[in-house]
């Protein structure tokens, strides 16, 4: 499906409290957009994944939306999906629009494509890299390695603009230890320990749980290279926030 530039897939616009990352319990907007092709198999956004979901507007609509919706002492404005890649260009207007209003623009993002990436985040303050493991089922193995170069890629270039970064993973019961391993010893290759804020391990949530003795495995890899690293649930979840 094809999106115009001055029209959005929107799959919703609210304000709830952050329930994940390092900025979990913050007041934050989120702004959905619709479409994600990866489709990991612990999605907990389904509804947002088919690029026909939601309702399309125009750009100059949902800016309308968004400065209806500003909340006072909101944190920040959270580009998420769905995949805001698909989208970058209308990100791009939104993102220029919310900083002229004050606030601050974070984008989540599954980094799969660099060259999107590149464009959208000079008008990002802060960005969550999330790297997906093999387990995630998001491509088959003929293109994971594709797919992590270009998280790699999009994390590099996060840094380099000196954006405020932070890493995420997913594990589930089903990750490989080495494979986990093999990824951690990657990134710090490509970046140095202060170039993050944080690096996150989230378990996965109703779906394929890893135990602690394996999360604890999974921290214990980080920490040698990142020893702030954090095991941090997705908490919304847990009071009941969306």
């Amino acid at each position: 499906m094809l999106i115009k530039q001055d029209s959005i897939q929107l799959s919703e616009i609210f304000t709830s409290i952050e329930g994940e990352g390092v900025f979990v319990g913050t007041k934050t907007l989120f702004v959905r957009m619709a479409g994600c092709h990866l489709k990991c198999r612990w999605c907990d956004t389904g509804y947002a994944l088919s690029m026909l979901s939601g309702s399309r507007y125009s750009v100059a609509y949902v800016k309308q939306l968004i400065a209806e919706r500003i909340e006072p002492f909101t944190y920040k404005v959270n580009f998420t999906g769905g995949e805001p890649l698909i989208q970058y260009e209308a990100v791009i207007e939104l993102a220029k629009f919310v900083r002229g209003r004050g606030l601050r623009t974070y984008l989540e993002s599954s980094c799969y494509d660099s060259t999107k990436f590149a464009k959208l985040i000079p008008y990002i303050d802060i960005c969550k890299v999330e790297f997906k493991m093999s387990d995630s089922n998001v491509v088959d193995a003929n293109h994971y390695a594709d797919l992590l170069q270009n998280e790699i890629m999009c994390l590099r270039i996060s840094v380099n603009l000196r954006k405020i970064s932070y890493i995420k993973v997913v594990v589930t019961k089903s990750t490989s230890f080495d494979e986990f391993d093999d990824l951690v010893n990657n990134i710090f290759r490509k970046i140095y320990p202060s170039d993050i804020i944080g690096f996150v391990i989230q378990p996965s949530s109703g779906f394929d749980e890893p135990s602690i003795d394996e999360l604890v495995r999974c921290y214990d890899t980080v920490c040698p290279y990142y020893p702030e690293v954090r095991i941090i649930p997705q908490s919304h979840k847990q009071i009941g926030a969306r």
